[in-house]
């Protein structure tokens, strides 16, 4: 979750330092409306996982271990 986080957002390694408090929406200035678009799309093309617009809000996004546990939920379905 962390390399696609750094790699999706062009964070330049500072994801490596991310932990499941780490907070993302409104904290990371790269996690913008399109930034969360192209982070859904890097999701579901690399983990093979289908992401409805009526599964996501912003809580998904507001912590790294918010959306890991989301991502891991989806997995499992």
């Amino acid at each position: 979750m962390l390399r696609l986080l750094d790699e999706t957002l062009g964070l330049q390694g500072r994801a490596a330092q991310f932990d499941a408090q780490t907070p993302l929406l409104g904290a990371l200035a790269e996690l913008d409306s399109m930034a969360v678009v192209s982070l859904i799309t890097a999701l579901e093309e690399q983990l093979g996982i289908s992401i409805g617009d009526d599964e996501i809000d912003g809580q998904t996004f507001s912590t790294v271990g918010a959306l890991t546990r989301f991502v891991e939920a989806k997995l499992a379905a």
